[in-house]
C-alpha cells in the first residue's frame, strides 16, 4: 500500500509544486532581554510550594534551563563572601634602637697566646707548634 506523493519525489528532475501556505517571519529572533523585576517574578513563581520549574517556564515561553540558570545565579549572588585565607597583620612602628654596649672580652684561659700591639690582636691557640709560635714572634719583631 504505498502511495506516491509528489512532494516526496526523490528524483532529481524538477517537479512543479503548489505552495499552499506561506509564513512571513518578521522577528529576527535572537536573545530576549528580561528585566531584573521580570526575572525575580518568574523565579519566585518557580520557587512557590507545589510549582515546578518546567510549568513556570512553559507559561512564560521559556526553557526550564533558563529558569534554572537564573536560580543558580541568584543563589551564587546571595552567598556570603568567603573568609579571608590569611589573618590580617598589624604593623607597628619600629622602636628606636638602643645603642648596643660594647662586648667586653673575656679573658682566655687554658694555654692560648694572645698578643696585642697597636690595636692589632694576634692569637695563637693551644697545640700550636713551637716553630709557628717562633715565626709569629719574629714577624712581630720585624714589624716594629
Amino acid at each position: 500500500m504505498s502511495s506516491f506523493d509528489p512532494r516526496h519525489d526523490l528524483t532529481h528532475e524538477p517537479q512543479p509544486t503548489v505552495v499552499r501556505r506561506l509564513e512571513v517571519i518578521t522577528d529576527v529572533g535572537g536573545r530576549r532581554k528580561w528585566s531584573v523585576d521580570a526575572k525575580a517574578e518568574i523565579m519566585l513563581e518557580a520557587l512557590a510550594p507545589g510549582a515546578t520549574v518546567s510549568e513556570v517556564a512553559r507559561r512564560h515561553d521559556l526553557r526550564p534551563q533558563q529558569v534554572f540558570g537564573w536560580l543558580r545565579e541568584a543563589r551564587k549572588a546571595a552567598e556570603p563572601a568567603p573568609a579571608p585565607a590569611f589573618v590580617p597583620v598589624v604593623v607597628e612602628p619600629e622602636a628606636p634602637a638602643s645603642p648596643t654596649p660594647k662586648k667586653r672580652r673575656k679573658p682566655r684561659t687554658g694555654g692560648d697566646i694572645e698578643i696585642e700591639i697597636d690595636g692589632v690582636v694576634v692569637r695563637i691557640g693551644r697545640g700550636a707548634e713551637a716553630k709557628t709560635v717562633a715565626a709569629v714572634i719574629q714577624a712581630l719583631k720585624a714589624g716594629q
